[in-house]
């Protein structure tokens, strides 16, 4: 049986009970199915995230360059496609657009573990498939992020949009410790079913993935939006780059959105990822297990949680520029600390403030992205959120890759945290604008 839900119509409270201010926004059954869905998803695609980066690993013999070249193939397919996607994701039946997206996520994730269980796996088949994800993921964000301010009011958005960085990034604190677990567990089984092959582990962590997004799909499928808030949130169709144009003139007209997308994006090119560096630190600096490894990548997703948590809790906070800007700094001291550690609990304490501080940046930029401009272009200008986090980031992977080879991780992160602070300075003292937000 479906149901016809509205943003604007809360679960009714308990008499006598007042619900924590942290999960407002859960309070909306549409967006509280949706999330839930989301965060089983997202803890699947992590556990093929740090598969994934170790199998690269396994095939080119611990090259760093290799892992650069699958996150520039997908930072490629972002700059060709993620703007143009959320256009599209403006004049589309959201709910519609996202299971056919949401389809096509899990079938290149079942094409990867069936390539990788045959034992026929390449690199450059990796490769390939990074870019072919990263096309699907451009049309799939941007009408993910519209579809929020659609589920849930705009006075409970920013407590909407805390709560929805825990979905990807959050989930880190369990996905890749399951990754660990789940190759062992995949491995030790397929040996006693008496299947072949050196990858079993990895491949088991795909067919993983690609199983976590029936839940959404369900969801989706049975999520009813009101003709009102469709019709609000859905241009009229127009030419593909008039649209695409009239999105960046918005965001170029307003006074701080220019500083706040450019300290966003520095954060994300020059900060090099925790699918680059921990697999590189782990078996280089720390010389840890795949389950230790995967505590690495757990302690960054709850230190997100953690920053997601705290900033839901403040609800819609007035001075979000100095909020920003606090976590610019959070963000650069924790990369320093994580760059000088030479032993596990060390580095797990600066991933968990590496983690709020991350949060704390992008949730609040996202916040104001969806603040800023009309409701009818928020797609397109959420596609500019999806090029930063899906196209800058693997982009900036590819030179810190390269980078590492020639100078090593530490001194690789400590320039990278170096090269953000001064920016985050930089907006700190010269742009009161933003500070005023």
């Amino acid at each position: 049986m479906t149901a016809t839900l509205t943003a604007q119509k809360p679960d009714p409270p308990v008499p006598g009970k007042r619900g924590l201010q942290t999960f407002k926004a859960l309070r909306y059954r549409n967006y509280r199915l949706l999330w839930i869905s989301l965060i089983v998803s997202a803890i699947g695609t992590w556990t093929q995230i740090v598969a994934q980066s170790l199998l690269v690993l396994d095939l080119t013999h611990n090259s760093a360059p290799a892992l650069g070249i699958v996150s520039l193939a997908q930072a490629a397919s972002f700059f060709l496609f993620a703007l143009i996607g959320g256009s599209i994701a403006d004049q589309a039946d959201k709910r519609r657009f996202l299971l056919f997206t949401q389809s096509l996520s899990m079938c290149l994730a079942l094409l990867l573990g069936i390539l990788t269980i045959s034992g026929v796996i390449q690199v450059w088949m990796i490769v390939i498939l990074a870019f072919c994800s990263g096309t699907v993921l451009s049309f799939d964000q941007p009408a993910r992020s519209s579809l929020v301010p659609i589920l849930v009011p705009q006075e409970d958005l920013m407590n909407a949009i805390s709560l929805q960085s825990i979905v990807f990034n959050g989930s880190a604190f369990i996905g890749p410790t399951l990754a660990g677990i789940g190759i062992g567990i995949f491995e030790f089984a397929g040996k006693k079913l008496g299947l072949g092959g050196s990858h079993l582990g990895y491949a088991g962590n795909f067919f993983f993935n690609a199983v976590s997004f029936l839940g959404v799909l369900f969801v989706l499928y049975q999520l009813r939006l009101s003709a009102e808030e469709m019709q609000r949130s859905t241009a009229k169709r127009g030419p593909l780059l008039g649209s695409i144009g009239a999105s960046l003139r918005v965001v170029g007209k307003d006074a701080a959105l220019p500083w706040v997308l450019s300290g966003y994006g520095a954060m994300l090119f020059f900060g090099p990822s925790t699918s680059l560096i921990l697999p590189i630190f782990s078996r280089q600096i720390l010389h840890l297990s795949p389950f230790e490894l995967g505590l690495l990548f757990s302690a960054s997703g709850l230190g997100i949680i953690l920053g997601a948590l705290l900033i839901a809790s403040l609800g819609n906070v007035r001075y979000k520029g100095v909020l920003l800007l606090s976590s610019f700094l959070l963000w650069t001291g924790a990369l320093f600390l994580f760059a000088f550690s030479q032993v596990l609990w060390l580095s797990i304490l600066a991933l968990l403030l590496l983690g709020i501080g991350q949060n704390g940046i992008g949730a609040t930029t996202m916040t104001l992205l969806q603040t800023r401009v009309p409701p009818q272009m928020r797609g397109r200008v959420m596609s500019l959120n999806t090029l930063l986090v899906m196209g800058f980031r693997p982009l900036g992977d590819f030179p810190a890759s390269g980078l590492i080879s020639l100078i090593g991780g530490p001194f690789t992160v400590l320039l990278s945290g170096a090269i953000v602070g001064c920016y985050s300075i930089f907006l700190l003292l010269g742009r009161p604008v933003v500070r005023s937000l």
